[in-house]
């Protein structure tokens, strides 16, 4: 990843456990310099975090980004909501998709690609609690499946 151009700062590992992603899109986010250098350090979580669209502009909500340690009366609130930069077309279609039965929009990712901090989201539908089953049970079938494929090229 580092040879692209891309730090990766945080990820949202329990969005793909929860929700079916059907597509993600790249999105700048207005940040001011305390929290520009805090993530520098590595200091966000998205655990909490989700997307909402209003007047067409687009929000993050529940991001916590930790209060720059040398900052001082210029640090933010951690759990300010931030906006998204997005052009208008994306927003107005995004829009309508989230208006769809089921649609929400969530963070997977926050990163810096070429020295700007950029926010990855996507358009997903809600996992149902036997789909997060059948994931589940996937992912340990072929967690076996390459288990019992490298034993038996060690045996060889």
């Amino acid at each position: 990843m580092a040879s692209s151009g891309i730090k990766l700062i945080a990820n949202n590992k329990k969005a793909y456990h929860d929700y079916f992603i059907d597509e993600t899109y790249e999105c700048g986010i207005e940040l001011f310099g305390t929290e520009v250098k805090s993530l520098r350090q590595g200091h966000c979580s998205l655990k909490e975090a989700f997307v909402r669209i209003r007047n067409n502009e687009v929000f993050i909500l529940g991001m916590h980004i930790s209060p720059y340690e040398k900052g001082n009366i210029f640090n933010k609130d951690p759990l300010r909501e931030k906006r998204l930069l997005m052009h208008k077309k994306e927003i107005v279609k995004l829009a309508g998709k989230v208006q769809e039965k089921g649609y929400t929009l969530i963070p997977t990712q926050v990163y810096f690609k070429g020295g700007r901090v950029k926010v990855e989201i996507a358009l997903a539908r809600g996992k149902k609690l036997y789909d997060k089953r059948e994931s589940l049970a996937k992912k340990t079938a072929d967690r076996e499946i390459e288990r019992s494929f490298r034993e038996k090229n060690k045996v060889s």
